[in-house]
């Protein structure tokens, strides 16, 4: 770390937690933006740092290299499943099915694509990638399942771990794969699709109990 370096990471500390927090934020900014214009392969800690105006000192205090702040600035703004006291279970999930489609088709599922394919070579990439994106978004889809479940809202014979995958594999199969687009027929339809499997997962050969 040279003086200058050092300098700005004592002065953040010094400033305490909401000038930390607002440089954080920066960091963040700086890299959607960036990402905007280039791809993850190419992107460094120098030109982040420099975006953003902080010290790529105060940048290593939160991330361990550029893929976990990719990871970090997109999961940031992709929706999340939410269960608001109005919704049933079924709608949030299609809510937020039709908001990740909108975003994937968008240059936030190209960053996304970027990431699992360096994923495939770099085994710390596709790590970050899992623990900082997708088991986080993972979890809370879960945990909508099982308490769909304990409502009565779906069968308690469904395989909640199956049917994360089948809700959100198809749209990762369009979005790498590229054989059919992203399109509001998709977003529309998917769902549906889903639901109907979700409702009687014994048909379709998911349930817990074979």
């Amino acid at each position: 770390m040279d003086a200058t370096e050092a300098t700005a990471t004592a002065t953040a500390r010094t400033r305490g937690r909401p000038r930390s927090e607002a440089a954080r934020q920066a960091i963040l900014e700086a890299t959607r933006a960036l990402l905007e214009v280039t791809t993850v392969r190419d992107l460094t800690i120098e030109t982040i740092a420099k975006q953003a105006g902080v010290s790529k000192s105060t940048i290593y205090r939160w991330w361990p290299n550029k893929a976990a702040i990719a990871i970090d600035a997109v999961e940031a703004i992709m929706p999340r499943s939410r269960l608001a006291k109005s919704k049933s279970v079924s709608a949030a999930l299609t809510e937020q099915l039709v908001l990740l489609v909108e975003h994937y088709r968008g240059p936030y599922g190209r960053i996304v694509k970027e990431l699992i394919a360096e994923g495939q070579t770099d085994p710390e990439v596709l790590a970050a990638f899992r623990d900082r994106f997708l088991l986080r978004r993972r979890t809370v889809a879960r945990d909508l399942i099982e308490y769909g479940k304990s409502t009565g809202e779906f069968d308690a014979a469904l395989n909640s771990d199956l049917a994360c995958d089948i809700i959100y594999g198809p749209v990762y199969y369009r979005l790498l794969v590229a054989h059919l687009p992203l399109d509001d027929e998709f977003s529309r339809a998917l769902p549906k699709q889903i639901l109907v499997a979700l409702h009687h997962p014994g048909i379709y050969g998911f349930s817990a109990h074979p």
